[in-house]
C-alpha cells in the first residue's frame, strides 16, 4: 500500500530501522523511532524541543547507541511507496504507529500528508513505555499535541476572501406550484403502480396476506399526502400542459408475461416512491418520512412477492415431502427413501438427531446420490453447512434454530429455505422474512416430535394460512393414511410425512396409497 508521507516522515522511519537493526534488544521498541525523530531537523523535533526533550536525553534514557550512519540523508524520491521500506516489514510496533498518524492527520479539514509531527502523535497514542516517558519527562501527550498540529494546518490553510456571498433564494409560488405538481403526479404513479400489483395479488396469486400489506401501503399513501394537502395537489394538475404525457416508448407496451407485468409495476412504484419522498422534502419532512418507509416497504413487497411465484414453479409437483429418520424406518432409512422415490415422492428432508457429524456427512453423500438419480430435491433439517456439503436443494429450520436472514448467508440464493411455523404470526413473519416454503402444524399428535396438547395449531390452522398464504405450505405433524383427508379438506395441497412411510414394511406400497388420495 501507498501512503503519502513528507519525505521528513520517511526518513525519519527508515532512520529509526537502522537504529534498530543495530539494537540487541530481542523485540524491537519505539525508542528507536523516537530517536529518530529527534534526529531529523523536523517538526517533531522542534515539538518535543519545545517540552525540553531532545536527542541526547533519548538516547541516554533507552540507552541507544546510534549507528555510524545514522546521520541527516535525503531519499531519492520523496514519493517513495513506504512498502519498500523495511523498517514497517519488520518493525510490527512502527507499523502500529503510522496507523495512528493516518488516522490523526485524516482529521484535517484540509488534505494532509503524514508528516513528523503525526508520527510523534502516533508513538503518543500508544501504550508504549516511551509514550509514557514523554508525558514525564515533558508533559507531552496526543492531546496536548492535538493543539501543536491543528495550529499548524489552520496557518497552512487560511481561507480566501471572497467578494461575494451565496445566499439562500425564496422559493416563488411558481417553484412551489411546480413542485406540487410533480408530487401530485408521483403520487398518481403510485397508487396506479399499487392498484395493478393489488389486482394480481387478488386475481392471479390470489394471496391474501400480501393483499393485506399492500393495503397499509395505500393507508400511508393517504396519510403521507394529508401532510402535502389534498386540494393543493389538486389545484396545481395540469395534465393538459405536461409534456411527459405526448412522450411514450415501445417497452411500455411489451408485456410477455404477468410476471413481467407485475414487475414493471413493482419498479414503478418504487421509483414513485422516490420522486414523492426527494419532492417532499421540500414543503413536508414529515410526509417525505412516509414515502422514504414505503419505498423501503415496496423492496420487501417485491421479494417477497417473486419469491413466492418462484417457490411455487419450483414445488408445484410436490405433493408428499419425506422426512427421514433412520430410527424410525422398518428396514432402515435406505430403503425407505428408495422405494417412496420410485413411488413418487420427489422432496426428502434428512432428519437425523443422533448420528454425530461425519455419519451424517456420509449419509447426506449417498441420500443426495438416490436423490438426483431419481430428480426429487433434497433438504438437510437444521444445518445449512452439511446441507452446502452435500450439495443438498435446501434447508428447513426450526423456530429456535437459526433465522432465514442468517441461514440464507451461508447457503446463497438459490437454495430452498423452509420454515417450521406454529401459528399465524409465525407464518406470515416467515414469508416477509423470505423463507421458500414453510411447515405448518403440528396437525395431529406425532412420534417424532414432543407437543404438549394445548400446543396442537390443529386444522384450525391448516385452515387459517390455506384462507391467506400462497407461499408453497405443507402441512405436518401426525399425519396418517386415515387422517390425509381431514387435512386436504382443510385446504392443504401438499403435506410432511415421515413415520407413516418410514415405519410401514412396504414404505413404496403406502406411498402410492398416499398420492392416490391427492387426486380422489
Amino acid at each position: 500500500m501507498h501512503y503519502s508521507l513528507t519525505a521528513g516522515a520517511q526518513r525519519a522511519l527508515i532512520q529509526a530501522e537502522r537504529i534498530a537493526s543495530g539494537s540487541t534488544e530481542m523485540e524491537p521498541t519505539l525508542a528507536p523511532l523516537l530517536a529518530a525523530l529527534a534526529l531529523e531537523e523536523s517538526r517533531a523535533a522542534e515539538i518535543m524541543l519545545a517540552h525540553q526533550i531532545d536527542l541526547t536525553l533519548i538516547l541516554e534514557e533507552f540507552q541507544i547507541q546510534l549507528p555510524g550512519d545514522a546521520v541527516a540523508f535525503s531519499i531519492d524520491s520523496p514519493e517513495q511507496p513506504l512498502e519498500m521500506s523495511q523498517a514497517l516489514q519488520q518493525y510490527p510496533a512502527f507499523r502500529e504507529v503510522l496507523n495512528h498518524a493516518m488516522q490523526q492527520a485524516s482529521r484535517s479539514d484540509v488534505p494532509a500528508e503524514i508528516g513528523s509531527e503525526h508520527l510523534l502523535w502516533g508513538l503518543l497514542a500508544t501504550s508504549a513505555e516511551e509514550s509514557a516517558w514523554l508525558q514525564r519527562a515533558g508533559g507531552l501527550s496526543a492531546e496536548k499535541l492535538d493543539d501543536s498540529i491543528n495550529v499548524l494546518f489552520r496557518q497552512t490553510a487560511e481561507p480566501i476572501d471572497v467578494d461575494f456571498a451565496l445566499r439562500k433564494a425564496s422559493a416563488t409560488a411558481g417553484d412551489q406550484t411546480n413542485t406540487l405538481r410533480t408530487i401530485d403526479a408521483a403520487a398518481n404513479r403510485l397508487r396506479e403502480g399499487l392498484r395493478v400489483i393489488e389486482d394480481f395479488l387478488r386475481f392471479s396469486l390470489d394471496d391474501a396476506h400480501l393483499m393485506s400489506l399492500l393495503k397499509t401501503t395505500r393507508h400511508q399513501l393517504a396519510d403521507a399526502l394529508r401532510f402535502i394537502g389534498t386540494d393543493a395537489l389538486i389545484s396545481s394538475r395540469d395534465t393538459i400542459n405536461d409534456v411527459g404525457t405526448s412522450v411514450s416508448t415501445t417497452s411500455e407496451f411489451d408485456r410477455s408475461s404477468l410476471e413481467h407485468l407485475l414487475q414493471a409495476n413493482l419498479k414503478r412504484v418504487q421509483e414513485a416512491a422516490r420522486t414523492l419522498e426527494e419532492f417532499s422534502k421540500l414543503i413536508s419532512p414529515d410526509a417525505a418520512a412516509i414515502f422514504k418507509q414505503m419505498r423501503y416497504a415496496s423492496y420487501t413487497l417485491e421479494k417477497t412477492i417473486l419469491t413466492c411465484i418462484s417457490s411455487q414453479r419450483r414445488l408445484q409437483d410436490s405433493r408428499l415431502y419425506l422426512l427421514v429418520s433412520e430410527n424410525l424406518c422398518h428396514h432402515g432409512a435406505g430403503p425407505a427413501i428408495r422405494e417412496s422415490l420410485a413411488a413418487g415422492v420427489d422432496l426428502v428432508q434428512i432428519r437425523e438427531k443422533s448420528m454425530t457429524d461425519r455419519q451424517l456427512l456420509e449419509h447426506g453423500k449417498r441420500v443426495r446420490e438416490w436423490t438426483r438419480k431419481a430428480g426429487a430435491m433434497l433438504i438437510m433439517n437444521d444445518r445449512p453447512d452439511l446441507a452446502i456439503a452435500i450439495d443438498a436443494d435446501g434447508v428447513h429450520v426450526g423456530q429456535e434454530e437459526l433465522p432465514v436472514r442468517e441461514v440464507r448467508q451461508i447457503v446463497g440464493p438459490r437454495r430452498l429455505i423452509g420454515v417450521s411455523t406454529h401459528n399465524m404470526e409465525q407464518a406470515r413473519r416467515a414469508v416477509l422474512d423470505g423463507a421458500d416454503y414453510i411447515g405448518v402444524g403440528p396437525t395431529f399428535p406425532t412420534l417424532t416430535k414432543n407437543f404438549a396438547s394445548h400446543e396442537y395449531a390443529g386444522l384450525d390452522f391448516v385452515k387459517q394460512v390455506a384462507a391467506e398464504i400462497t407461499l408453497p405450505w405443507f402441512a405436518i405433524g401426525g399425519i396418517q393414511a386415515d387422517n390425509l383427508q381431514q387435512v386436504l379438506k382443510a385446504g392443504a395441497t401438499r403435506v410432511a410425512l415421515s413415520s407413516v412411510i418410514c415405519s410401514h414394511e412396504q414404505p413404496g406400497q403406502i406411498t402410492r396409497e398416499l398420492l392416490e388420495q391427492f387426486s380422489s
